[in-house]
């Protein structure tokens, strides 16, 4: 009954790929996975086109709703960064989530210590310590990753666990509130806070930060030498040794710069949403990015879309769950199978399918 199956066989690409046929693969995975979503919906008598209507609606429809999709995408698109870089370079960060926590920890010790030092000097300052703690969340996996040959995916992701429980002795501890004895950090300080850039709205001064980093990877991958030894490290670690690039430095710096951004996305959503180190101060943002570097290929602008879109469903899925009460997780089972169908995507891209005694 399978016979045909073995008159097939899978051999590696040749040719180079087009770059529409590669948007186009994208394009089908994201439609597949909402297509594969649908199986949940329609059980529970809602028809899949208006919920995903209400999807939309809910995150583009109106000015509240549009400023709530640039508010998610402004973590979103730091993580996005920080494990495409990463990813670039082969490191498989999988820590942007506490690296996120530690850097939200690291800044909000300047905000609550030095209330009353103006905005131009705090703000920075935070942004820096941001930096700094995110950077340091991944130093210990860049050192067992770059000398030791300890699998950083391991030691990432469980750092992860780490960090977010030492955040949970701090506020639970010596940094409870005393004002209302909740589990939080005190108020950072009003010069601290991100101003507002649309009135009536949360959106804040995070997202040209935001912008400014997407930026600046832009230029590393396209315009930098140091871009072309981080894609050369990723495509082959063994044949950039022979063109001399010190593969163990680079994979250090590589590491330290990723896990820094996404510890200035964990400064950032402290002053520009939260204003307390709390337990909530992330909503998987570390793991979404995840699915963001692959879906935008880890190329700047593919990120900055993928970014926008997993704001989107993320921000649109309350929207819709307030509408049509299809539970908000739905946004989750779409993420999960869009990460899904761009690994078969990925796969696509440097595999293909053809009958056997043909010519490749």
């Amino acid at each position: 009954m399978f016979k045909w199956i073995f008159r097939y066989r899978i051999v590696r690409r040749t040719e180079p790929l087009t770059t529409a046929y590669i948007i186009g693969l994208m394009i089908i995975a994201v439609l597949a996975s909402m297509v594969i979503s649908s199986i949940f919906i329609i059980p529970l008598g809602v028809n899949p086109a208006i919920a995903y209507y209400e999807l939309f609606k809910g995150a583009w429809g109106s000015k509240l709703a549009l400023s709530e999709t640039l508010v998610r995408f402004i973590p979103l698109l730091f993580t996005g960064v920080a494990v495409a870089l990463a990813f670039l370079g082969r490191f498989w960060n999988i820590g942007a989530e506490g690296q996120l926590y530690l850097g939200a920890l690291f800044a909000t010790y300047f905000g609550i210590s030095y209330y009353g030092v103006p905005s131009y000097i705090i703000i920075p300052l935070m942004i820096m310590a941001g930096f700094i703690g995110g950077s340091l969340a991944a130093l210990l996996p860049a050192v067992l990753r770059s000398y030791y040959e300890v699998d950083e995916v391991v030691t990432t992701l469980l750092l992860n666990w780490v960090i977010y429980f030492i955040v949970q002795a701090v506020i639970y501890g010596p940094w409870r509130n005393p004002i209302s004895a909740w589990p939080e950090s005190p108020a950072i300080s009003k010069e601290a806070e991100l101003f507002i850039i649309w009135r009536g709205t949360r959106l804040h001064a995070g997202i040209f930060i935001a912008l400014g980093i997407a930026l600046l990877y832009y230029v590393i991958y396209k315009k930098s030498y140091w871009g072309y030894e981080i894609r050369l490290i990723g495509i082959n670690p063994k044949a950039a040794y022979v063109q001399g690039i010190n593969v163990a430095r680079n994979m250090m710096i590589i590491a330290l710069v990723s896990g820094g951004i996404a510890g200035i996305a964990g400064a950032v959503e402290l002053m520009g949403i939260h204003f307390h180190l709390r337990e909530a101060l992330s909503h998987g943002y570390g793991y979404t990015g995840i699915i963001i570097a692959m879906l935008g290929l880890l190329h700047p602008i593919g990120v900055m879309l993928a970014a926008f879109f997993m704001a989107t469903i993320e921000t649109g899925s309350q929207a819709m769950h307030r509408a049509t009460g299809i539970p908000y997780p739905l946004a989750y089972v779409i993420e999960g199978l869009t990460l899904i169908f761009v690994l078969i995507a990925v796969f696509f891209m440097n595999y293909k399918i053809e009958k056997k005694g043909e010519k490749t």
